[in-house]
């Protein structure tokens, strides 16, 4: 759901780690128990291994030992902000093949969705997607109106689709309908500067109980 997935979808990004999405309920909660415990993966940070915490929203942060993959860090969520509950997203899923084994990412549109947040590096990342599937795939219009972020694609597609434009209340695109450069830059700061204001409502508890549980360790 991360990095990893920006990589496969073709925007290029040099990733650390790996994050995953997973469906909690008993079952698969054991399965990746043991898929932790293979990679002989221990807790890092907080809040600790227990899998009440991932109902409430927060990620799950592991690092591992065995020596193959001695270091690679793996965060764990199942729910994401603005983004799907997980069978939605099971249903929308990629799956690629790589050397011989399946691997499910998030779907495209549900991965820009979900690199809506708070880092300012997310942001370019969403800006690189949107190019690369406009400029390598028949997107859907209404889906390119609706995240595409940069300016110039924006007012050139615009203008290669005037009618869905017509029916857009996206500000940017509505500055793009007029072929105004700065309006439309303006819209897309401002629009993430909403976004990143959600973003941090969103985790502000949270960051307060992973605070208190800091304080009582």
């Amino acid at each position: 759901m991360g990095g990893q997935a920006c990589v496969f979808y073709g925007a290029a990004e040099f990733s650390r780690d790996l994050d995953l999405v997973v469906l909690a309920d008993t079952d698969n909660l054991k399965r990746l128990r043991e898929a932790l415990a293979q990679l002989d993966a221990q807790p890092v940070a907080v809040p600790p291994s227990n899998f009440d915490y991932l109902a409430r929203g927060h990620a799950l942060h592991f690092r591992c030992r065995r020596e193959d993959v001695r270091g690679l860090r793996i965060d764990v969520m199942s729910t994401l902000r603005g983004v799907a509950p997980f069978d939605e997203l099971w249903g929308r899923r990629t799956t690629i093949e790589l050397d011989g084994e399946f691997i499910d990412l998030l779907s495209f549109e549900d991965l820009v969705t979900a690199k809506k947040t708070q880092r300012a590096k997310d942001w370019p990342m969403i800006q690189r997607l949107m190019e690369r599937v406009y400029f390598t795939s028949a997107a859907d219009v209404e889906f390119l109106l609706r995240e595409l972020r940069t300016p110039e694609l924006l007012i050139d597609l615009v203008q290669q689709q005037p009618e869905a434009a017509a029916m857009s209340s996206r500000r940017p695109v509505q500055a793009a309908m007029v072929g105004d450069i700065e309006a439309v830059e303006k819209a897309l700061r401002d629009e993430e500067d909403l976004e990143r204001a959600r973003d941090r409502a969103y985790w502000a508890p949270l960051k307060r109980e992973l605070e208190q549980l800091r304080r009582s360790r």
